[in-house]
């Protein structure tokens, strides 16, 4: 009788290293989730305040990579970029229905591709930064137009995981996060919209289009945190030893 109690105390506590491991690794690839926006934006922010020259209301987020100090922000870019790739990585694997579907990782997946691609092809100047450049490049440079590809990923697919992430939430009776998602999946792109428009040199919009870019990443990076922290409260609850 005593040996049997030993092998079935062995077995559970085998069966709970296996489960315990993949939840430890989902629940260190949310926390990366958690950190990449709040990482980014300070970057971007302090970066800003510091260059000389540079207007935050109306110079792009990307001409910080221009210029001698440009490595700053080409690597914020990498490493939030690998945020966003863990993040994706662990909301495949955390099973919260808001993100159970595959099309959201992939997404936010493809938005972490998209962001490394941005630091590795730099933006041409626009809205006269660096300072004596024109307010469009004539014609755009190779590396500019990889580098608006690259963002497509970025200002598209976060706004798609978070209506993807809405709709499920509706569905399950979840209103509150559901309205927040589509309120994400509406905001992002619709700033994103305006910001394109002042970097055009829209008589009206050109000093407000860095303004409006940030409103639009804030949102979406913004949404990212809380959807990783949200799943990361779910895995924390399913591993608990009381959950049922």
């Amino acid at each position: 009788m005593r040996w049997s109690w030993c092998l079935a105390y062995a077995s559970l506590v085998r069966t709970a290293s296996i489960h315990g491991k993949p939840r430890a690794r989902a629940r260190w690839l949310l926390r990366c989730g958690v950190a990449a926006g709040p990482v980014c934006v300070a970057a971007f922010l302090v970066e800003g305040a510091l260059r000389a020259g540079y207007r935050p209301l109306r110079h792009a987020v990307s001409s910080l990579a221009l210029g001698s100090r440009g490595w700053i922000q080409a690597g914020n870019f990498a490493v939030t970029g690998t945020l966003f790739l863990a993040a994706a990585a662990g909301l495949a694997r955390a099973g919260d229905p808001a993100t159970s579907s595959r099309a959201a990782p992939a997404l936010i997946g493809a938005a972490g591709t998209g962001l490394i691609g941005s630091a590795v092809f730099r933006t041409d100047p626009v809205s006269g930064y660096p300072p004596g450049t024109p307010g469009l490049p004539r014609p755009p440079s190779r590396a500019g137009t990889v580098h608006n590809l690259a963002a497509i990923p970025v200002f598209l697919g976060l706004p798609a995981a978070a209506a993807g992430a809405s709709w499920r939430s509706l569905r399950t009776g979840q209103r509150r996060w559901g309205l927040y998602c589509a309120g994400t999946a509406i905001t992002m792109p619709a700033a994103m919209a305006l910001a394109a428009a002042g970097f055009g040199q829209s008589s009206r919009l050109a000093r407000l289009g860095g303004l409006f870019q940030r409103a639009s990443i804030v949102t979406g990076f913004a949404w990212l945190t809380a959807q990783s922290a949200r799943a990361l409260q779910h895995v924390t609850a399913t591993a608990s030893p009381d959950h049922h």
